[in-house]
């Protein structure tokens, strides 16, 4: 399953993304960012307490804010075959420990799977993850995000942003 960096955007489906965030810690946060991406049934519910105690050791280990009002958040994470993918508002912002010390307002949360296969590719996930990082450093994009009205108009913005 190849996907070129231009449509990195097709795996950020509107279900299992968030416009309206309301969590105000780590675990609040992730529980939300989690739930909507079982919700979405792109996790499998029985994976949800892994999930997020995977991604809570993560940010414990050194902050996945990267500046700029986002975080990108990422694990391995076992019994998945393939990256899940989230982009979610929270339009108050959280303290995060971010580089900047700024709160954070976008984060792209990414569980992969632990080891190579038909539908994760490693070479493709680094590419993913540098195309999430461009997207986090352009203010255009950060500014819009933040403004979008609905998930569907959210994910728009990430085929639009593609398309550049």
């Amino acid at each position: 399953m190849r996907t070129e960096t231009n449509e990195y955007w097709k795996l950020f489906k509107p279900a299992a993304c968030s416009i309206d965030l309301k969590g105000s810690t780590y675990e609040e946060v992730f529980a939300e960012v989690v739930g909507n991406l079982v919700k979405a049934k792109l996790l499998d519910g029985a994976l949800k307490d892994a999930a997020v105690r995977a991604l809570l050791e993560r940010e414990r280990l050194a902050s996945t804010g990267v500046g700029r009002n986002v975080a990108i958040p990422h694990v391995m994470l076992k019994g998945i075959d393939q990256a899940l993918v989230s982009l979610s508002v929270h339009r108050e912002g959280v303290e995060w420990k971010a580089v900047d010390g700024d709160t954070v307002n976008l984060f792209f949360t990414v569980l992969r799977p632990e080891r190579a296969g038909d539908q994760h590719d490693p070479d493709r996930h680094l590419d993913m993850m540098r195309w999430i990082s461009n997207l986090g450093r352009d203010e255009d994009f950060r500014r819009f995000a933040m403004n979008v009205p609905n998930r569907t108009e959210l994910v728009a913005l990430l085929k639009e942003k593609s398309a550049v």
